[in-house]
């Protein structure tokens, strides 16, 4: 009987084990991707995620839904069409994966796979499409989260908190753990408040009240309570009469980007484009963000306030200095709490050592006659040593002095390179001359090379951006650092920052000798950074004890900004003029064709009194003006004035429209603008075309011919300014006029890049 028992409960363990080896079993098998499917006009910027996978429908190409860029696109382009434009996927739709990063200062136009992309100044974000094949390991999120017209919020009540709308927003290869509820009372010395529920992640359970965090931070030798800890107050020791939990409003705008917040639990909703974060406070075993409540001890607070150690510099009042973008609050005293006011409104700061607010230092509002965004590229290279680079930074310090930093004035900011580019202060971290020579004193050399090209790349690309402080209506400067010469290429990089619109100075101090030149690995480098205008872009400096007396030079030159030209761009800078053949041989079905190629050019530019002007003028054996410069300061009354000339028809005398248009049209022009004559013409003028060529190509006039069909090329080549090939143009027939839009618009901002600014 024994051994019949003893072999049944055998049995019994071992089948146990085996059915409780499916389940595991399962778990290992390979999750399945899911891909979320998405229509022709979804947007990346309308998806919270910075990395997914989308499938396309087919058919999107005839939706015509907009695309700006090339390569890389601005967020507010349609997914499917910027896919079908990169070649990623056909018309017929496909699997797409899309990857988010930083805006840029311009996306250029083109004509790709049927798919046309416009061309866009500037854009806050970015993204890059590649083919919907995820790597081994990756899983993308299986739903998109939306973002909202407006951020939501949640708030907490007395009752039970309600809870926020799922959504997804893992990156790949990222879990998120079930959340499980939880309910604290709250403790108070009198009745007992009403329970709050909240969500957290699932942590091993604990018993630990919440008031032990501070004395688990004493045990620990008294180290500061990071971000997302919070001091209660022990029952034992109270302060004042005891309150029930009070719930904050939440603010009314969106959480600043340099805001850390609290540590984020499990189920917080993303559903605020720009907060990520639910504002609402609610009691936890585990403490999850700062708690406002100002009934702690004195202890308490003085440990908040300053940690273990004393504060090492002060202000002349004795209080610690307070930076502009702090994340504290400050705690006040039991009788003026006021829990309806918002904390981020009213200047708390948990550095202040008196509970009593002070009235908040004026803002600055600078030089309004030097309002720039200026940048400096300060060398933090090996090269330059622990003395020149003290030097350095009290030149910085000088200069932050002397222009008068203000919100009305200049902005500063300063980015260190070696190996490569790290931002010390953004355009944004301060707002007045004293505290950014506090910050400037605080730097510290990085070392590496002296690649000045790289940190180049990086102004151009990520650091004049709104998220940094560009302000838009301010000129971009910087002015760059250089101790000797670089240790890469700049000439690219700058012409490319240039492009964006960025004035580049350079500031060469103890520059190489005849003997030294042949160790550089680009010569004449300065000369092919900046702009071509007698010295005013660069400012050499024979030592480093003389770089003070640079100061004053320095600060006159970024503060001209009638002279940085520079900002201008080569869409932004320029008078046309097009001067359009009506004779008979044209036609009206094909003048038509002309007048849409005139609109398409047109459309690339920034048209405005102080931008791009363009005017027109139509001709036969006479002439006639159709708009002169300026007459239309909008891109959009522009385009329907171009849409409403009326065709002519009549002989052809190119030659004498020519003059005419030297006449009406450029001698009308202004200092500062670049002059360009566009001539479309399909047949022999009747007139001699060399004489007024040359006559207005020598009053600063870079004239391009575009002929068609019966054309005659000897006078196109004449009317066209040297080189001939790169601003004359011939097709055989008026439909494909369209394939040189791109062409045109390349050529003028080459043009614009390699000539001096006058």
């Amino acid at each position: 009987m024994n051994g019949t028992s003893l072999t049944t409960i055998c049995l019994a363990l071992l089948l146990s084990c085996a059915c409780g080896a499916k389940p595991n079993g399962s778990k290992n098998k390979k999750p399945k991707q899911v891909v979320p499917a998405i229509e022709c006009d979804v947007r990346a910027g309308k998806i919270n995620l910075p990395e997914f996978i989308v499938k396309c429908p087919a058919h999107c190409k005839e939706t015509k839904q907009q695309v700006y860029g090339t390569g890389v696109f601005a967020s507010i382009s349609s997914i499917c069409n910027a896919a079908i434009h990169s070649g990623i996927i056909t018309n017929m739709g496909g699997k797409v994966i899309v990857r988010k990063m930083a805006g840029q200062n311009i996306y250029k136009g083109s004509n790709s796979n049927g798919v046309r992309s416009l061309s866009l100044p500037k854009w806050r974000e970015s993204f890059v499409v590649s083919v919907g094949k995820p790597k081994k390991g990756v899983i993308y999120p299986s739903t998109l989260d939306y973002v909202p017209s407006r951020p939501t919020y949640v708030k907490t009540t007395g009752q039970k908190e309600a809870k926020p709308p799922a959504a997804t927003t893992v990156l790949p290869m990222t879990t998120t753990p079930e959340p499980t509820t939880t309910t604290t009372p709250e403790p108070t010395t009198t009745t007992p408040a009403p329970t709050t529920t909240t969500t957290t992640p699932p942590p091993p359970p604990t018993t630990t009240k919440a008031r032990a965090a501070v004395h688990k931070v004493r045990d620990a030798g008294l180290r500061r309570p990071e971000a997302g800890s919070a001091i209660r107050r022990p029952p034992s020791s109270p302060v004042g009469p005891a309150s029930p939990r009070r719930d904050w409003a939440p603010p009314n705008f969106p959480r600043p980007d340099w805001f850390p917040g609290a540590r984020q639990p499990a189920d917080v909703s993303y559903t605020a484009p720009d907060s990520g974060y639910t504002w609402s406070e609610t009691d936890t075993s585990e403490v999850t963000a700062w708690d406002h409540r100002p009934d702690i001890s004195e202890y308490e607070r003085w440990f908040y306030n300053y940690g273990p150690y004393l504060p090492r510099s002060t202000d002349s009042d004795g209080n610690r200095r307070v930076p502009l973008d702090t994340t504290h609050t400050r705690v006040e005293p039991v009788d003026a709490w006021k829990p309806e006011v918002n904390p981020y409104e009213s200047g708390f700061n948990v550095r202040e050592q008196e509970p009593v607010p002070r009235a908040p230092e004026p803002v600055s509002q600078g030089d309004p006659n030097c309002k720039v965004d200026l940048a400096f590229l300060m060398d933090g290279s090996w090269s330059i040593g622990k003395r020149r680079f003290k030097i350095q930074k009290d030149f910085l310090s000088d200069v932050a002095q002397a222009i008068n930093v203000g919100v009305a004035g200049p902005m500063m900011g300063i980015i260190q390179y070696g190996d490569d580019p790290v931002t010390e202060l953004s355009l944004k971290s301060y707002s007045n001359s004293r505290e950014v020579k506090l910050a400037v004193d605080k730097i510290v050399q990085k070392g590496g090379l002296s690649n000045v090209g790289k940190a180049l790349t990086y102004i151009n690309r990520q650091y004049f951006s709104d998220a940094n402080g560009n302000r838009g209506g301010a000129p971009n400067v910087a002015v760059v650092l250089v101790d000797g010469w670089p240790t890469d290429k700049v000439e690219e990089a700058s012409r490319l920052a240039r492009e964006s619109g960025i004035n580049i100075f350079f500031v060469t101090i103890e520059g190489p000798d005849e003997s030294e030149k042949a160790n550089l690995v680009e010569t004449n480098f300065v000369d092919k950074a900046v702009c071509r205008t007698n010295g005013f872009y660069s400012l050499p400096v024979n030592s480093w004890f003389a770089l003070r007396k640079a100061v004053q030079p320095l600060v006159k030159r970024v503060c001209d900004t009638d002279r940085l030209l520079c900002s201008k761009t080569c869409l932004n800078a320029n008078d046309i003029a097009f001067v359009i053949d009506g004779s008979s041989s044209v036609g009206t079905g094909n003048f038509r064709t002309v007048l849409q190629f005139v609109a398409n050019v047109t459309q690339e530019f920034e048209i405005s009194d102080t931008d791009t002007r363009v005017g027109a003028v139509q001709y036969t054996y006479e002439q006639r003006l159709e708009f002169g410069f300026g007459q239309y300061n909008n891109k959009g009354e522009l385009l329907n004035a171009i849409k409403r000339i009326n065709y002519w028809s009549g002989g052809t005398s190119t030659g004498a429209a020519i003059t005419f248009a030297a006449d009406q049209l450029f001698s009308k022009s202004k200092p500062n603008k670049r002059k360009i004559m566009i001539v479309i013409t399909d047949g022999r003028s009747y007139d001699d075309v060399r004489v007024p060529a040359l006559a207005v190509q020598s009053q600063g006039v870079i004239a391009y011919s575009i002929g068609i069909a019966w054309a005659a090329q000897d006078e196109l080549e004449y009317i066209a300014t040297d080189p001939d090939k790169e601003h004359s143009f011939f097709v055989d027939e008026f439909d494909n006029l369209y394939k040189f839009v791109p062409k045109i618009i390349q050529n003028i901002c080459q043009e614009f890049n390699s000539q001096p600014r006058n």
